[in-house]
């Protein structure tokens, strides 16, 4: 199996990113999902409160993939791919679909009390 090339982890990330926008926009505005609601329970007592966006985790991926980058290039541009994805996926979640559709990008550091 072949690395990745360039252009195939920004075409696979902005699929794979849109894939995920759309899951989320459909539990959202579909289901009326609310993660200040419905995770503050359970994940904000588990973190101290601190919200965790996906956002995080992908900036987290990326780095992995940086530091896994010579030594399993394949198994680090599929890890950037996905890394990309959630960090993008989460920025226009907030920024590009919550800020303009229900006046506030929502984008909280921890849980509302």
């Amino acid at each position: 199996m072949r690395a990745l090339t360039a252009r195939q982890v920004v075409v696979y990330s902005l699929l794979l990113a849109a894939a995920m926008e759309g899951v989320t926009a459909l539990l959202r505005f579909g289901l009326g999902w609310e993660a200040t609601k419905m995770c503050a329970s359970t994940e904000g007592r588990l973190t101290g409160g601190i919200r965790l966006h996906h956002g995080y985790l992908g900036v987290v991926a990326i780095g992995l993939a940086a530091g896994l980058w010579r030594r399993r290039p394949i198994a680090a541009r599929w890890l950037l791919v996905v890394g990309i994805s959630l960090a993008l996926s989460d920025a226009v979640h907030h920024f590009l679909v919550l800020w303009p559709i229900v006046g506030s990008p929502q984008f909280d550091l921890v849980y509302p009390p």
